[in-house]
């Protein structure tokens, strides 16, 4: 049996790449997206959008728009949201009115249009830092750094005695720590919309992604995935910007993997109630990738420039620990680091990364604001 698929926000490149996943299975697609300048230029529709996936173009926070697209449609992935940790922290009323206010417009239309399934796009971001552990092996439930910390260049995560902590593979299980307003944006998604599966019995499952990554990533948003701003910085010539020393740790996945996340979310019975890890279960220093890159890029003799200086907001470490992935999505990342890099190189020649100093105007910003040090 066929299905209609609404995807929300289903013009960015997690959307596109889901869309072709569930088109290739003889599913319908249908794409509600208000193609915000900021992710899409002044372009119209994507050319990256496959030919048969119908777009409407509107906005999630419009209930007359949200109710149009929902016609016919008996599953939905919630993608829409604005993305970016540093503009959340000064764009407060668009960041909760697009994510928190855009996800209960999407609820209040669905009880009226029940579906067989909704899956919501989470954060890795809600966990603030990643799981750590204290000298004797034993997990430090809150680990935060605190501004005074960031002004002395100290790093590194450590406990109330000043210990350095080690920081291991993040299960769901660690309780968020909401360190901006994205962070916070994205937990009232996945848990409205939870709170909404179990009050009418719609199953629901919330995917907590990691660092996206791949073709179709937008590489004029200077609040994007830091692959798609360093690739931007590359491709004009100039050096990736790396915050603190470039040591801290992320998990870089795929977006095909994250797509083939979402589709077998939609479908798996154990997953209904369940927040899941989406990642690819190892970590990379920024620095690292900084360089990776660069070669692969060919722009080997551009060297990454360590600032030294930090954002509020940003955490230190976080990867992902992909236990209840496997266990209740059937879920194993099948793009290793060395070929997602590999296709994002080759998916980069030819493209143009517009106003690509938009990361320094951004950057500006943010140090006016007094977000940086």
């Amino acid at each position: 049996m066929s299905h209609t698929v609404l995807i929300t926000g289903g013009a960015g490149f997690i959307g596109a790449h889901l869309a072709r996943q569930v088109l290739e299975q003889d599913d319908r697609v249908r794409i509600l997206d208000n193609l915000h300048p900021q992710v899409h230029g002044v372009h119209g529709r994507p050319d990256y959008l496959p030919a048969d996936a119908e777009l409407v173009v509107g906005d999630v926070r419009d209930p007359d728009a949200v109710r149009k697209a929902l016609v016919g449609v008996d599953r939905v992935v919630h993608l829409a949201a604005r993305v970016g940790v540093g503009q959340s922290m000064y764009e407060i009323s668009e960041y909760t009115s697009v994510n928190t206010v855009g996800t209960s417009v999407l609820l209040e239309a669905l009880l009226d249009h029940p579906v067989e399934r909704l899956v919501v796009a989470s954060s890795m971001s809600v966990y603030g830092e990643g799981l750590c552990l204290g000298p004797s092996g034993t997990p430090v439930p809150a680990v935060e750094r605190t501004r005074a910390d960031l002004e002395s260049r100290r790093w590194e995560p450590h406990d109330a005695a000043g210990r350095q902590l080690t920081s291991v593979a993040t299960p769901e299980t660690k309780p968020p720590a909401l360190s901006s307003v994205y962070a916070l944006s994205k937990y009232d998604q996945e848990r409205l919309c939870l709170l909404f599966g179990a009050t009418y019995q719609v199953p629901t499952v919330a995917l907590r992604f990691f660092n996206a990554y791949g073709p179709f990533q937008a590489l004029s948003n200077p609040y994007t995935g830091v692959l798609a701003i360093f690739a931007a910085r590359l491709l004009n010539g100039r050096a990736p910007m790396v915050f603190e020393d470039g040591e801290q740790r992320r998990d870089f996945v795929s977006v095909h993997d994250v797509a083939h996340a979402c589709l077998l979310a939609l479908s798996a019975p154990d997953a209904p109630g369940a927040v899941i890890n989406v990642g690819s279960g190892e970590s990379s220093t920024v620095n690292a990738i900084a360089h990776r890159l660069a070669r692969i890029l060919g722009r080997d003799a551009i060297t990454p420039q360590v600032t030294g200086r930090f954002r509020l907001g940003d955490i230190r470490h976080c990867f992902a620990d992909l236990s209840l992935a496997e266990h209740l999505l059937g879920f194993r990342p099948a793009v290793s680091l060395d070929q997602g890099l590999t296709e994002l190189a080759g998916w980069l020649e030819g493209q143009v990364a517009v106003d690509a100093d938009k990361v320094e105007a951004a950057t500006a910003e943010l140090s006016a604001r007094g977000l940086t040090g």
